[in-house]
């Protein structure tokens, strides 16, 4: 076991163990660390803790010492820096006419880089205009192309929901989504409806996928053939939340199906979720909402 601390270098980023060097540090305070950008301040987002060896990344680095006034100054002083390099990177792309859009800037805590976070349709030459920066800052610089999610993630905004998005409110990692989740969950596949500011399927997709995996495991899928207290039928609708099945019953294969719930029915012959039948290139064409 090894005790390490967890300490993220954004409003919601990824965590990262460090070794706390046998003191005892709480979540909220500052720390500066050695990263493989540099020297960087971070915020404590796990306290002292036991972790499996299996868990860390070795060599694990130690904090070097918990951020002073003076550290918490310099922080305040590269905000400012950004701002001002956010809006001259602008207008050198503007100059240069690339087809870009500059996202953020951010300075590493000890001045030793400026990174430039862009999106752009496809690949971008932008040698000359870091040259450009390059002689303009004096120090270095990289240029780094992020894609939508990202761009998402760093902006921020409201959801559809009306609340902040998950992704810049509580999301450390972006977490895998697929229509798959989409068509087992009943949702409409207009992309419109399932997909995010961003133009990607909603994050919020995942959140319940696994409830929704183990009803479908209990209940008969729509075309299964099964046996209820009022005899043998067919399935044509599944309600997964409520547990509620229609089944057309063969006595009356003309009436309207009867209700039952889904301990009640029981199965005989397995049937296919509409799902499956979908056409083919109109699952080809939402796949694009996946990247």
């Amino acid at each position: 076991m090894t005790e390490v601390i967890g300490v993220r270098f954004k409003k919601v980023g990824k965590i990262y163990y460090f070794d706390p060097n046998g003191e005892k540090m709480f979540i909220g305070e500052h720390v500066i660390v050695e990263t493989a950008r540099g020297i960087e301040c971070g915020e404590i987002a796990i306290a002292n803790r036991m972790v499996d060896d299996d868990d860390v990344v070795k060599p694990l680095k130690p904090v070097i010492r918990i951020a002073t006034a003076e550290d918490k100054r310099r922080i305040a002083e590269n905000a400012e820096k950004e701002k001002k390099a956010f809006k001259l990177c602008s207008e050198k792309i503007a100059k240069h006419k690339l087809d870009m859009k500059l996202v953020d800037v951010e300075y590493t805590f000890d001045n030793n880089k400026i990174l430039f976070y862009f999106t752009a349709e496809g690949r971008v030459d932008f040698r000359e205009l870091v040259k450009d920066l390059a002689s303009v800052f004096k120090t270095r610089i990289e240029l780094r192309q992020i894609g939508v999610r990202d761009e998402a993630k760093m902006l921020g905004g409201l959801g559809i929901c009306g609340r902040p998005f998950c992704c810049s409110s509580f999301l450390g990692e972006f977490q895998p989504v697929s229509i798959k989740m989409a068509k087992e969950q009943g949702l409409s596949l207009n992309p419109t409806k399932i997909s995010g500011t961003c133009g990607r399927l909603m994050c919020c997709l995942k959140y319940e996928q696994n409830a929704y995996e183990d009803l479908l495991r209990i209940t008969p899928r729509v075309g299964a053939y099964v046996s209820t207290s009022e005899g043998k039928g067919t399935v044509v609708e599944v309600s997964l939340l409520t547990g509620l099945v229609k089944v057309r019953l063969d006595k009356a294969s003309d009436g309207a199906p009867m209700i039952f719930d889904r301990k009640a029915v029981k199965l005989l012959k397995d049937g296919h979720r509409s799902r499956e039948d979908r056409n083919s290139k109109e699952e080809e064409a939402l796949k694009s909402l996946e990247s």
